[in-house]
């Protein structure tokens, strides 16, 4: 007899707690192998392919493209073992996908579940413990999928009958059946929305799977409150169509409503328009945020000469062998002086109350993609020469700009360099990238009038700056680690005592 599987969403990576769809890679219906990637995701971090740990037929998918899902929600279910072909929703046989299915192998989906190869949290290598789960009927996992694109746990058509669909009673929206357990809520973006707005989730159906109560219904119901004059956010219930439901709401109020901030029933100005922070933005926003809470920050910067350092590029570069580029070398100095002041390669455990000194530099590096900003990790940058950094500049730039990097090569930083010179600006006061204790940044290289050697030039001038975590040091640290940086930058040869 055929299991049903649920593969729920994995940890992708350090604290990551939700993911958005990007995109499904398999339909209600296909048969999966063990390993085999199902859906793509866009973390906070990263584009990821999820592999599934089961094999055998997709019963139910959880989730629209486009729709974001914490750790642990339902990803979608899998029957395994003998019987698992039988789980196949209902196909049109007049449809070119009824034609592809019928067209497959009999008993392809009959695979018993191995273990996986990946690596998920709550997965691992071997085969996971399966739980026993009521299989619904074949007709209705099939109108489900018709209906909302969630096959097999799905809300019922608004034009079917039923006895999951709700129904009005005396103006109100009645819930669907009551299930066992708490609110069938997972977010806790829901929750908080409807806290914050007085709003009883009890009151409401969901319209995602079993019954899930997604943002926008929550949305919905408060907007629907506030259309009909004040009445109770409570008396108003999901709308009619489940899959539009966000469409619908901007269209009514000419904005796109979040419901993260303010009163979900206050009107939107016409032409204003309310942006999500989520993905890459909200996880910037949050880790910003965070550490101007956390971090008593001091900031320091110097102008230096680097008309030498450029000729010293010119020259390896004048030379057989691979290019160097300029940051390879500001890193490599950044690593030098770390060496010195070991104290700006640190962090601050708040709740041991002490400072954590690493022995090692995972140099982060702030680059800007169409995704928004991210900082990149070159592990063991202080092992590393100028041309093996240049290499890995290059290859996670590529892949940051192409949206390939993996978590791991998102996390884990002891210090960060970042040049926002690329902007043609000469000077900031960055924000430290939390739980780090500093940051150099480096601004544009520009000619500028210099006195050199006792006489007025034209010189190649940049500004360095260095904010750092107060707690971890003095400022006569940092204005050590900022000369030296300074010192370096305008003779490159002072490098040349630590090869």
């Amino acid at each position: 007899m055929a299991q049903v599987l649920e593969f729920k969403l994995p940890d992708l990576g350090e604290g990551l707690t939700e993911a958005e769809i990007v995109r499904w890679l398999v339909q209600v219906g296909d048969v999966v192998a063990v390993d085999q990637p199902v859906v793509e995701v866009e973390t906070a971090k990263a584009m990821v392919e999820v592999p599934c740990p089961y094999g055998g037929v997709v019963t139910a998918r959880f989730g629209e493209e486009g729709a974001e899902l914490p750790v642990g929600a339902p990803l979608l279910t899998v029957a395994v073992g003998e019987g698992a072909e039988g789980h196949r929703p209902a196909a049109d046989p007049g449809t070119d996908g009824g034609a592809a299915r019928a067209g497959e192998q009999p008993g392809a989906g009959e695979r018993r579940s191995e273990g996986s190869g990946n690596v998920l949290v709550g997965y691992g290598t071997s085969e996971a413990p399966a739980r026993r789960r009521r299989v619904r009927p074949q007709g209705r996992a099939s109108g489900a999928a018709a209906g909302s694109g969630t096959a097999g746990s799905g809300t019922v058509g608004a034009g079917s009958s039923g006895a999951g669909v709700p129904g009005r009673a005396n103006g109100r929206v009645r819930a669907a059946e009551p299930v066992d357990g708490p609110v069938p809520v997972i977010s806790p973006l829901v929750r908080r929305l409807a806290r914050e707005n007085d709003l009883d989730l009890r009151e409401l159906t969901g319209s995602g799977p079993d019954g899930l109560i997604l943002r926008a219904d929550v949305e919905y119901a408060l907007r629907a409150a506030a259309a009909q004059g004040g009445r109770a956010a409570r008396e108003a219930g999901p709308h009619p169509d489940g899959t539009v439901r966000e469409q619908a709401l901007a269209a009514t109020t000419g904005a796109t409503a979040t419901g993260a901030t303010g009163s979900a029933g206050a009107a939107v100005p016409p032409g204003d328009v309310r942006i999500p922070l989520k993905g890459v933005r909200g996880a910037v926003a949050d880790k910003l945020a965070r550490s101007r809470r956390e971090i008593p920050d001091a900031t320091c910067w110097v102008d230096a000469d680097a008309t030498e350092l450029m000729r010293a590029r010119a020259a390896m570069n004048a030379a057989s062998g691979p290019k160097i580029s300029l940051v390879a070398l500001l890193a490599r100095i950044c690593t030098a002086a770390l060496a010195r002041f070991p104290e700006l390669n640190s962090t601050v455990d708040t709740e041991a109350r002490e400072i954590v000194r690493f022995d090692h530099v995972h140099l982060g590096f702030a680059a800007q993609t169409d995704r928004g900003l991210v900082v990149p990790v070159v592990r063991d940058a202080h092992a590393r020469d100028a041309e093996a950094l240049t290499s890995e500049f290059a290859r996670l730039t590529e892949s940051a700009r192409a949206g390939r990097l993996t978590p791991g090569e998102l996390t884990g930083g002891t210090f960060t360099l970042n040049n926002y010179g690329v902007f043609g600006v000469d000077g900031s006061t960055p924000i430290v990238n939390h739980p780090e204790a500093a940051m150099l940044g480096v601004g544009r290289i520009v000619p500028k009038p210099w006195v050199h050697e006792g006489e007025l030039a034209v010189r190649q001038v940049v500004q360095l700056s260095l904010t750092f975590d107060h707690r971890v040091c003095d400022g006569g640290t940092a204005g050590g680690f900022l000369r030296y940086v300074a010192d370096c930058v305008e003779q490159p040869a002072v490098l040349l005592r630590t090869l």
